[in-house]
């Protein structure tokens, strides 16, 4: 019997197939968001379906989260990303107490019980300061794409201070520091520590580790150190971080199951 999540993303969408029986993931795949949401992820199903040789009866029950999880028709329910991502990360890291997401929109901080369940939460999904917008309108305007920030962030020698809290304003700050002869490598750093701090604001002092890092923006090199450094705490990257939200999903359809 075959269990599967779907997080609907706001930029990405993930899918993960699951074996009810041994919680062994037997596919799982990541495909860029549009507008056809439902469409989308019915596609990347399908590819999904193809690659393992399952055909789509095996599947007993699907779960969506994320932003557009209420798109995805063929699901049979929907769970709040906070819940998905809070059983996907502590089966990835089973003592993690603090979780940190950060995604292309918003940004969200999961405090657990002892148990795994949401002791609070707190999320940043007004403001793209701290998201991975910031470092998209960064990459663009650096003229590479976010696979580009990879090699200049390990190149940084001296973060530039990145003083606007607002993506706009932040913009035309990186433009004058550009035009003042500031390295690219520094600027990114700049950036990766300005998300880092909006974060740790949010935060507060209340940090109690194991701290897990996950969402898209844990794959950037640097991104886990700027958090770090920020809440002056060690900070793990999840494995397969852009994952867990549908690792979540998956799980709890398989909780479902009868």
């Amino acid at each position: 019997m075959i269990c599967a999540g779907i997080d609907g993303g706001s930029r990405a969408i993930k899918i993960v197939l699951m074996d009810r029986a041994t919680h062994k993931v037997v596919a799982s795949g990541v495909s860029d968001q549009g507008v056809d949401h439902d469409g989308l992820a019915r596609e990347l199903l399908g590819r999904l379906l193809k690659t393992a040789r399952l055909a789509r009866s095996r599947i007993k029950r699907i779960v969506a989260t994320g932003y557009t999880r209420n798109a995805v028709t063929f699901a049979d329910t929907t769970v709040t990303e906070i819940t998905c991502h809070a059983v996907g990360v502590r089966h990835a890291v089973p003592d993690a107490a603090t979780v940190i997401e950060i995604g292309g929109q918003d940004s969200k901080l999961l405090r657990l019980n002892p148990d795994g369940g949401v002791r609070d939460f707190a999320m940043n999904d007004r403001c793209a300061a701290g998201t991975g917008r910031f470092l998209e309108v960064v990459a663009a305007r650096l003229g590479v794409g976010l696979d580009g920030l990879e090699g200049l962030a390990h190149k940084a020698k001296t973060p530039a201070p990145i003083s606007s809290m607002c993506v706009v304003f932040a913009e035309t700050e990186i433009i004058g520091l550009l035009a003042s002869g500031v390295r690219p490598a520094d600027i990114v750093a700049g950036v990766q520590a300005s998300i880092a701090s909006r974060v740790a604001s949010m935060i507060g002092r209340d940090v109690k580790p194991p701290v897990i890092f996950t969402g898209g923006v844990a794959m950037i090199p640097g991104m886990a150190e700027a958090l770090a450094g920020a809440l002056k705490a060690p900070v793990q990257v999840a494995p397969d971080p852009q994952m867990t939200g549908a690792l979540g999903a998956a799980l709890l359809a398989c909780r479902q199951c009868t």
